[in-house]
């Protein structure tokens, strides 16, 4: 169960530090610029452990999957980007894609 752990945490990093990456304005604002870089850091030194116990397929789908529909809801909350039909479609198919792959798989440990 750990490796989840970890893969939650390079998530929730990877979430925060694209939060800063929007915040920083194209790295013109040094504070958030700083808090991207030391989240990405962190975000890919914990994807870099879970992919000591899980399939680099399977890691990177759960990771870009939840990290996609939670930046799209950050983006809503904090920057009044609200998405279209269209992109509220692909990530249904995205998050349906990840579902799929942890149920049904038989790729790897998981």
């Amino acid at each position: 169960m750990i490796k989840y752990l970890y893969l939650f945490l390079a998530i929730a990093a990877e979430i925060f530090a694209t939060t800063f990456l929007k915040k920083s304005e194209g790295f013109t604002l040094w504070k958030p610029t700083v808090i991207c870089i030391i989240g990405y850091i962190i975000a890919f030194y914990f994807l870099s452990i879970t992919l000591k116990y899980l399939p680099v397929g399977i890691s990177y789908a759960i990771w870009s999957g939840v990290g996609i529909v939670a930046i799209t809801l950050i983006g809503m909350i904090l920057f009044k980007q609200i998405p279209d039909t269209p992109a509220v479609i692909g990530m249904i198919l995205i998050v349906a894609g990840v579902i799929i792959i942890n149920v049904f798989s038989k790729m790897g440990a998981h």
